[in-house]
């Protein structure tokens, strides 16, 4: 396998449908698999906090969520194949359970969001077998979750808790479980449930996905600046690497 670090981050060098591939091959090689899809607002983060470094390089698979990643990769003549998101990988890994009846459990978001998309996905996809759902309500010091996961056997969990909540969340139950993928999908679920509308595919397009989510949802201007950070960081090394 091929990986391209950026600041520090370790992306995996691969396309949605490849990497998807590869989850398959895990799956049934029965192997457990700790995956982020990291944006550039994660890369920052990880570079201001070594603790949440240290658990993105524990992952098995770091995906370029963003398209601020695959411009970056392509600055510093690392280029990446594309963009690998949360949102996609998990509608193509539900895809793929509905094809080969795979297990998967829902972790995360409020409860009626989380029963919107279990009744969606049991509709749109009703060869999955969803094995367990918990919401994202818990409390973090006291639950059986891990354990319930563990006898259910998944072989896909998504945990829809939000970064860093999803991943230190992974990283500290994965080694429970036997086998399985495990994915931080932040936001997916309430996409699914349909109570909030992912950007038209004209933005993608675009890839101004970022900008629209902005417009609809104001609030976020606070986690966008971590964008214009990020591009200076990678204009300073690409500077030095070029001296």
């Amino acid at each position: 396998m091929k990986f391209v670090e950026i600041m520090g981050v370790p992306f995996l060098h691969t396309d949605l449908s490849s990497f998807v591939s590869t989850l398959d091959d895990d799956i049934r090689q029965q192997k457990k698999a700790f995956v982020i899809t990291a944006n550039p607002e994660i890369v920052m983060k990880a570079r201001e906090d070594m603790k949440f470094m240290e658990l993105i390089r524990q992952a098995t698979y770091v995906t370029a969520d963003g398209i601020g990643i695959v411009k970056a990769a392509q600055l510093l003549n690392k280029p990446l194949p594309g963009r690998v998101t949360g949102y996609d990988t998990m509608i193509s890994l539900l895809q793929l359970a509905n094809k080969k009846k795979y297990r998967v459990f829902l972790l995360g978001a409020k409860p009626e969001t989380l029963q919107k998309a279990k009744a969606t996905i049991e509709k749109d996809y009703p060869d999955v077998e969803i094995v367990g759902t918990q919401d994202g309500y818990f409390n973090w010091d006291d639950n059986d979750i891990a354990e319930r996961i563990k006898k259910a056997k998944p072989d896909i969990t998504f945990v829809a808790l939000g970064v860093p909540r999803q991943e230190k969340w992974i990283s500290e139950n994965i080694s429970y479980c036997n086998s399985g993928i495990f994915i931080g999908v932040g936001g997916s679920f309430d996409v699914i449930a349909g109570t909030v509308q992912r950007a038209p595919l004209f933005w993608q397009k675009l890839n101004l996905e970022w900008l629209y989510r902005l417009l609809k949802q104001p609030s976020r201007w606070r986690r966008m600046l971590a964008l214009p950070r990020f591009a200076w960081q990678i204009l300073k090394l690409k500077a030095r690497n070029s001296t």
